[in-house]
């Protein structure tokens, strides 16, 4: 994902090159949460590039947002 991606964050536009903890370190994230779905969890299609920044706050905002989802 991330070379497919370009270390760029899909959300912001951010270049993800940072080193873990940096916010500008790259997150693999499930574009729809897995909830378990293997499927889902492996599906290539379903992964995104986004940074530390986005995933530990915009999307953790999303998904407690819409807990079914």
């Amino acid at each position: 994902m991330l070379r497919r991606d370009l270390y760029t964050c899909q959300q912001t536009g951010v270049l993800c090159i940072g080193k873990h903890p940096a916010d500008n370190s790259p997150v693999v994230d499930h574009k729809i949460p897995h909830r378990g779905d293997e499927r889902l969890f492996w599906d290539v299609n379903n992964l995104q590039t986004v940074s530390k920044a986005y995933h530990d706050s915009e999307k953790q905002k999303q998904e407690r947002a819409r807990p079914g989802w």
